[in-house]
This record gives structure tokens, C-alpha cells and sequence, in this order.
């Protein structure tokens, strides 16, 4: 039986501040510190370096979930992510994409994340903290099946 492993979006498989060059100027003005919140902003968003050739290679190892949080002042959040998942993880991410402010609620062995929010840091499997800029995925990857 396979081990489970869930994957974060936002700044592990999802380039989240990709989105802003695709965002009018007076639009990042009037969000300030919630672009969270921009309508349709997950929906432009670049996978991080080297996730989606993660994603692809974790998925032949483990039973992989996406298991990410949308902000709930953002309705279009919830389907943008499912689209974003849809473009660029593709066949091996059908159905495999779980929205929940409450990660902690799900049970597996291992969750890649860039923070201990939204149940994250209370995850009975062991969080591995991706931290954007710093984690490489193909050592991450290499890690990972190790533990396989």
C-alpha cells in the first residue's frame, strides 16, 4: 500500500506573486495586503520551479493529494485553484485536489507546506516545510521516495 502525501498550493506547487504581472496595477493597489482576495488571481498563477515534474514523479511513489486552502472572502478561489490543478497537473491529479481551512482533519503520512496555518502545524503525518526560494524540489523529490 502507498503512503499518502498531500502537497500545498500556494508557494509549494504554485508560484503564488507569478499572478501579480498579470494584475492591473490599480487592482493590486485596492487589495493592498489581501491579493489573496483579487477575483480569478489563482487562475493566473505559474507552477513553482520543478513542481509540476514533482508532482508527475511523486504520484508514480505515493498516493499524492493536493490539499490547499482558498480564502473565503474569494469565492472564485475555490474553482480557479481546480482549474490551475486541472491545466497543469493534469490526468494524475483527477479528483485529487482537497479545500480545507482544517488540513489537519486529513490523515496521511506526509504534508509539504510552506507554513504551520490552517491545521497544517497540528498534521498527525510529519509536515515538511517548503520554504519558496530556498526548498529544491528534486532534493525534496529524492527525500521523499526515500521514505517511500
Amino acid at each position: 500500500m502507498k503512503k499518502i502525501l498531500y502537497l500545498d498550493m500556494d508557494n509549494v506547487l504554485v508560484d503564488f506573486p507569478s499572478a501579480f504581472a498579470r494584475v492591473p496595477e490599480e487592482t493590486l493597489r485596492e487589495y493592498g495586503e489581501d491579493k489573496d482576495e483579487i477575483p480569478g488571481i489563482f487562475a493566473l498563477m505559474d507552477p513553482m520551479p520543478g513542481a509540476v515534474e514533482a508532482f508527475n514523479a511523486l504520484a508514480e511513489v505515493f498516493d499524492v493529494y493536493i490539499l490547499s486552502t482558498a480564502p473565503w472572502e474569494n469565492s472564485s478561489a475555490w474553482s480557479d485553484k481546480l482549474k490551475w490543478v486541472k491545466k497543469h497537473l493534469g490526468e494524475k491529479a483527477w479528483k485529487r485536489l482537497i479545500l480545507s481551512h482544517h488540513k489537519n482533519l486529513n490523515q496521511g503520512d506526509f504534508l509539504v507546506d510552506d507554513r504551520d496555518k490552517n491545521g497544517a502545524g497540528e498534521f498527525t503525518g510529519t509536515l515538511i516545510t517548503f520554504v519558496p526560494n530556498e526548498t529544491s524540489w528534486p532534493e525534496l523529490v529524492k527525500e521523499l521516495i526515500a521514505q517511500a
